[in-house]
């Protein structure tokens, strides 16, 4: 096996581990599931920018914390947003907005406001219903978009100056 398949594989796990924790941390506070999710975990989705390896690392570790929310459809289905959006990161990493890669940190904020919030709306509430699909994905988009751009910005720029020596 090549040194970077290795290294690639390890840093995929490492994220995933990561990720799983984070998740696992945010749910003692009861925002890692339901209708207001604050996942800590989810800074991490700005991670496909620098490497490859966080695409599957974020898909693994997205499963393996989507155990606790003991719900089937969401171990899949959230699972499955968290790859779209990982691998859409990953698409729109070279566009930037002042030198940040702004677009890049949107997919997991529209992604899992739309099937989690679909989610939420067909199986937390008495059946679907747009307005509860509605609130929902808000819900989600919200807690996703203060997580994403307000820690993951800082995030980023922490690890823009050490991503050479991290990622290469």
């Amino acid at each position: 096996m090549k040194k970077n398949n290795v290294k690639n594989l390890a840093l995929g796990g490492l994220i995933a581990a990561l990720y799983a924790v984070l998740t696992y941390l945010s749910s003692l506070f009861s925002l890692a599931y339901g209708p207001v999710q604050f996942r800590v975990s989810e800074l991490l989705t700005v991670l496909p920018i620098f490497t490859p390896a966080a695409v599957p690392g974020l898909t693994l570790g997205c499963l393996i914390a989507n155990i606790g929310s003991f719900n089937a459809v969401d171990l899949i289905f959230g699972t499955a947003a968290t790859l779209i959006a990982a691998l859409l990161t990953r698409n729109f990493r070279k566009i930037t907005t002042f030198g940040l890669p702004l677009l890049s940190m949107l997919p997991p904020v529209l992604v899992n406001a739309l099937v989690v919030g679909l989610e939420i709306s067909i199986f937390y509430l008495d059946g679907f219903s747009v307005w509860g699909f509605l609130i929902s994905a808000v819900q989600v988009g919200l807690g996703q978009l203060a997580v994403c751009y307000g820690l993951g910005i800082p995030f980023y720029l922490a690890l823009k100056k050490l991503a050479k020596k991290l990622f290469s």
